[in-house]
């Protein structure tokens, strides 16, 4: 089949690999615009973009697909592009930008997108990270006709996949790509042959995934130990959950809801032990035990290898 694909993280470039792997034409790839990154902030070209130019397909990287919008221009290129391209279908994967109707009718197929949850649950820019965080047992795929809504559109396929309560984000990412891919893959085959069936959404059950606020990275110690695990597991590996000591923030990339309960809210954020197995924090009349920590410019350490270097005390506040 012939395609237009859209996505800018690694999650989308997982999808792109599969679909060229299967035999698909890839005839014009949408990502976003190159970003200045890294301490020399020089110019880093998404994941889906590398791929792409790995294999000689056509990029165009439209700051905007609004033909009324603020860069009308880029939108009128874009347009042009994907007209030329005569497309069956466009996939979309994590790519970042409102598609507007214009793009949504131009493909013969319409445009068919991967989204990381069981919909209509977590509908939205963070799916992975809020069921995390949620601390849902469940979590998938599922491939959706696209339409002006955000995350509206009737589903086609869609699997599911457990939540394990060592799973954080990074972790689910992961196999969500790989997942997402697959589905696709199986989508783009049954439309060819007439056999996609269409289902629209339940109308109970709608949650959203609020983009995440890096403000939403700080502990909040007054929280019970098992909201701040979820929280820990959630932020990991982006943007890292964090607490400050001593005016410094640390990382903090594992914890759990350690024994024990605390009942002085008013102390939430006290180490209250020290030990092998981690360091203990009083929370919400409950204690989370923090396993993996990072130090400003140092490495990921075990609370064991951190303490080495690191001398806490009980009696310290956290945050």
């Amino acid at each position: 089949m012939k395609l237009a694909f859209a996505g800018t993280p690694e999650f989308a470039a997982v999808a792109l690999a599969q679909l060229h792997a299967a035999g698909h034409e890839i005839a014009l790839v949408f990502s976003q615009p190159d970003r200045p990154a890294g301490r020399g902030l020089k110019l880093h070209l998404s994941p889906v973009k590398q791929f792409a130019l790995e294999h000689s397909m056509a990029v165009v990287q439209p700051r905007s697909l609004r033909l009324d919008g603020k860069f009308p221009e880029d939108a009128a290129a874009a347009r042009q592009a994907l007209e030329a391209a005569r497309v069956d279908a466009m996939v979309v994967a994590a790519y970042g930008l409102i598609l507007p109707q214009w793009v949504l009718g131009t493909p013969r197929l319409g445009c068919f997108n991967i989204h990381a949850s069981l919909l209509p649950r977590w509908r939205g820019a963070a799916p992975i990270h809020r069921a995390v965080e949620a601390g849902d047992t469940l979590t998938g795929v599922t491939i959706m006709q696209m339409d002006a809504g955000l995350d509206t559109g009737d589903m086609l396929l869609s699997q599911s996949l457990p939540i394990l309560p060592s799973d954080t984000t990074g972790s689910l990412h992961d196999q969500l790509a790989e997942l997402g891919g697959r589905l696709m893959v199986q989508a783009l085959a049954l439309a060819a042959v007439g056999k996609l069936q269409a289902v629209q959404q339940p109308t109970l059950g709608i949650t959203y995934a609020n983009k995440i606020d890096k403000a939403e990275a700080l502990i909040d110690w007054s929280q019970p130990a098992q909201n701040i695990a979820r929280r820990v597991r959630a932020f990991n590996p982006a943007p890292g959950a964090g607490t400050l000591l001593g005016g410094e923030m640390l990382k903090i990339w594992r914890a759990e809801v350690g024994k024990g309960v605390f009942q002085d809210p008013q102390h939430g954020g006290k180490i209250l032990a020290i030990g092998p197995d981690g360091i203990a924090v009083a929370a919400l009349h409950s204690v989370v035990l923090i396993t993996e920590l990072q130090r400003p410019g140092g490495k990921r350490l075990s609370s064991a290898e951190f303490l080495r270097g690191c001398a806490l005390q009980i009696g310290q506040v956290l945050g």
